[in-house]
């Protein structure tokens, strides 16, 4: 079952009654509910919103993540559980205990297939890919050339422009990307989470001030389809530069966009599911590649 998106912006109490979301409006005093087990985000932006503990323990134990937002309006800080799998402590030491040449094999299928997604969101926008290609046909074990930053500069210029820097604190649209980027690594958190993973323990990046390393590397092939979301949303609103809740809405609706994983079709949140398992059993030495999404 797909899992739905709650994103609330406005003065609203949240609560837990009968296992249920409870939604009071401050403003209009009307009282809506939602099934826990529908819930699989929920976007708090709103200093004035109040949540309840019972709901964030429920929401918790349903493994769905309550994501925060800080005087920005930008996601900031998530809550996850930390115990949502019967087989966690043995997981945590297939992760703790795995070694460098899988970690690189690992590495090396993330950086070829997000390459491979952003040559194709290149070709989408009717725009040169080739020298993409033959950059995912080179990655070496753990990437050691860094084809990845090779990649980067040729896709953006491409796509964006070659005056334009991706940076985190630079010029529109860094700030549409920065904002999908952090719903998308809310989600990956989630999915690592469910699967019995830390998503602290990283496979490639590994920044002792970051808690969500794993998270960090996972979500490197998904990062083209919140690419193509932002292009999309800048050609139908080129006069728009500012995080609107049009926009929001049209990222958080990326977790629910079909994706070609294997020889299925499934929702992106699923497919970081079924990616994180798989690393699970890569860890596990059950199998020896990971399940990572083409992007079509």
């Amino acid at each position: 079952m797909i899992k739905k998106t709650l994103f609330f912006s406005q003065a609203v109490c949240l609560s837990l009654k009968n296992k249920q979301l409870v939604v009071y409006n401050k403003e209009t005093q009307q009282e809506t509910t939602r099934p826990i087990e529908d819930i699989g985000f929920v976007v708090i932006e709103s200093n004035l919103i109040s949540i309840s503990i019972p709901l964030i323990n429920a929401l918790a134990d349903n493994n769905s993540a309550v994501i925060f937002c800080n005087e920005k309006h930008l996601p900031y800080s998530m809550n996850l559980p930390l115990d949502c799998n019967i087989i966690q402590n043995q997981v945590f030491a297939a992760q703790i205990n795995s070694s460098l040449p899988i970690k690189k094999r690992c590495w090396k299928e993330i950086i070829e297939r997000k390459i491979i997604n952003q040559a194709k969101v290149l070709e989408k926008y009717r725009k040169d890919s080739k020298l993409l290609s033959c950059y995912a046909e080179n990655v070496k074990s753990g990437d050691t050339t860094n084809r990845e930053a090779a990649a980067a500069k040729v896709y953006w210029d491409f796509l964006i422009s070659p005056k334009w820097t991706r940076d985190r604190f630079g010029d529109y649209p860094n700030n549409f990307l920065n904002y999908g980027y952090a719903i998308l690594r809310a989600a990956t958190a989630r999915a690592l989470v469910g699967s019995g993973l830390l998503p602290t323990l990283g496979i490639h990046h590994c920044n002792k001030y970051n808690a969500y390393c794993l998270a960090d590397d996972i979500m490197e092939p998904y990062r083209p389809y919140i690419d193509d979301e932002v292009i999309s949303f800048m050609e139908k609103n080129p006069d728009e530069k500012e995080l609107t809740i049009e926009f929001k809405r049209q990222i958080c609706e990326v977790l629910t966009r079909d994706v070609s994983i294997g020889s299925v079709t499934r929702p992106l949140m699923i497919a970081l599911s079924i990616t994180s398992s798989s690393l699970v059993k890569v860890f596990n030495k059950e199998e020896l590649h990971l399940q990572l999404p083409f992007f079509v």
